[in-house]
């Protein structure tokens, strides 16, 4: 799996390089420049006799982008480099290479231009092949102002093509907010290591495509144990997901346990239900309300529907708790939650179950609601091993902070919820992050925005659950149940078109996304 980091987890990555390893931050900035030139030319083709306008603020992003000019002048290109900085407000090795570009100035008459960024200078524009961002690099937040605002708004209003450098300007590199403007670049090149602000919130619609630059971090750095946060692709999943004996039966290769449905929400109870089974779970066993169990008996053919008692109002009463405990000691696996409701009763019956259970338990929905008016931290004194999986509604109030400051801070968000609960902590939504109580963080790669439909997180839940009961670890079949469920989607999404999804959709297309995640581990 490759590394992800926050900005201020990449800073360590380069001070570690340089400090600790002796490899200068010159040499780190040429590897980045040179290997950016080799991107723009791959997406944008050779560059010789193209005009290539680059854009460089005062900081090292800004650094950057002079080396980008200057292997640019090399390969032939006119090259016109925007100052949004005065040369006296750089320093170190952005100052260096400045330096070193200017030089060139004067030996490359008409094919480089270096000149402040103002109005008068884009009127005089010839006509550009592309541009280059390197105005703001990961270590920027805040609101962009001044010049730099003025020159992100021009450069979204032109139509060439954008390649921006390490993350595009105005994106916050840990999170990805953009407060008021930042570049929509066609490309990012970005350094080293994947950062977490081009997966989250506005900055992953601002990247475009995403090429990883080699800038020669020392795999002792880019792989050491303090980065836990890991990308997963379909092709990481490959090697994870379980594989049957010959002599397999229905008992050995799964038995899953579903408490869910009510009156007005069967549809959760079914679509969670089929999950488990389209994971390969053996068998899957689905308690209902008795009340309901006429509309899921008919509904269903492959899993066991049980009528419970019902409330009056057609919610699992507390009577039930007696058939429930045992079919709980039957199953490998229990979710708790899709479709239950908030009825009072059914909530008491939730927390008698959750408190007492010491097996293996999936809380979705309703089940949530029972774990945040207990306190995330008291399911650490549950005997049960637990995976979580909340939207961000539902982990807001599982943590006590808005759903806005869920979504902008969604890597300490996930970590969080994990370690306070000692659980695994799914936080569904774009991208889906699944935290464990150690502190790791596996951040999802498939899905589309057409999987934002009532009922995908059913099918998520009893699919995680149907993959935890053929054995798989509780991490491992949470963050692997969530690629396949999201490349199910990217399936559907090719056939149907994302708009159209809905959530039997991706139960059906399930089949398909295991086999591709089986045989080759991608699209």
């Amino acid at each position: 799996m490759q590394t992800v980091v926050t900005a201020q987890e990449m800073q360590w990555c380069d001070r570690t390089a340089i400090r600790t390893f002796g490899i200068p931050g010159l040499v780190l900035m040429e590897n980045a420049g040179r290997g950016s030139v080799q991107c723009l030319e791959e997406r944008f083709g050779p560059c010789r006799q193209k005009t290539i306008l680059v854009l460089c603020g005062k900081g090292k992003n800004g650094g950057d982008g002079f080396v980008v000019a200057r292997h640019l002048l090399s390969k032939g290109a006119r090259v016109i480099v925007l100052l949004f900085a005065s040369p006296r407000q750089m320093k170190g090795d952005a100052k260096r290479n400045f330096i070193i570009l200017k030089k060139l100035q004067g030996s490359h008459p008409g094919q480089l231009v270096i000149t402040s960024f103002a109005p008068k200078t884009l009127r005089g524009l010839p006509p550009i092949h592309c541009a280059v961002d390197a105005i703001f690099g990961t270590g920027f937040s805040g609101k962009v102002t001044g010049i730099a605002k003025r020159g992100i708004d021009w450069l979204n209003a032109q139509k060439f093509p954008v390649l921006a450098l390490d993350i595009p300007s105005g994106v916050y590199g840990s999170t990805g907010v953009v407060e008021n403007t930042a570049v929509s670049a066609t490309v990012t090149a970005t350094f080293g290591l994947i950062k977490t602000g081009l997966l989250c919130n506005e900055g992953q619609d601002r990247a475009g495509k995403v090429v990883l630059v080699d800038i020669g971090l020392p795999p002792v750095v880019s792989n050491a144990p303090v980065l836990q946060m890991k990308l997963v692709t379909p092709a990481d999943v490959q090697s994870l997901l379980p594989r049957r004996s010959a002599s397999a039966h229905k008992y050995t290769v799964g038995k899953v346990f579903i408490l869910a449905g009510s009156r007005g929400y069967t549809g959760a109870a079914a679509l969670a239900a089929s999950a488990a089974l389209r994971s390969g779970a053996g068998a899957v066993l689905l308690g209902t309300p008795d009340a309901v169990y006429p509309i899921l008996a008919r509904k269903l053919t492959e899993p066991i529907v049980l009528p419970v008692p019902s409330t009056a109002e057609g919610t699992v009463a507390l009577s039930a708790l007696e058939i429930i405990s045992e079919k709980i000691r039957w199953a490998d696996v229990v979710v708790l939650g899709p479709g239950l409701s908030l009825h009072r009763e059914t909530q008491a019956l939730l927390r008698n179950l959750i408190m007492h259970a010491t097996g293996k338990l999936v809380l979705d929905a309703d089940a949530l609601a029972v774990v945040a008016s207990m306190g995330l931290p008291t399911l650490k004194k549950i005997k049960a091993t637990m995976v979580l999986t909340p939207h961000a509604g539902e982990a807001s109030r599982l943590l006590g902070v808005s759903s806005k400051q869920i979504e902008k801070e969604r890597v300490d968000s996930v970590r969080n919820g994990a370690q306070q609960g000692g659980v695994t902590f799914v936080l569904k939504g774009a991208p889906t992050m699944t935290g464990t109580s150690d502190g790791r963080i596996y951040v999802n790669t498939t899905g589309n925005p057409g999987m934002a439909t009532v009922g995908s997180g059913d099918v998520l839940c009893g699919l995680i659950a149907g993959l935890w009961a053929q054995g798989m670890d509780h991490g491992s079949a949470a963050y692997a149940g969530v690629s396949v469920h999201g490349l199910a989607g990217d399936l559907a999404a090719q056939q149907l078109g994302a708009r159209s999804i809905v959530a039997q959709d991706l139960l059906e297309f399930l089949p398909a996304s295991f086999v591709q995640s089986e045989q080759r581990g991608s699209v």
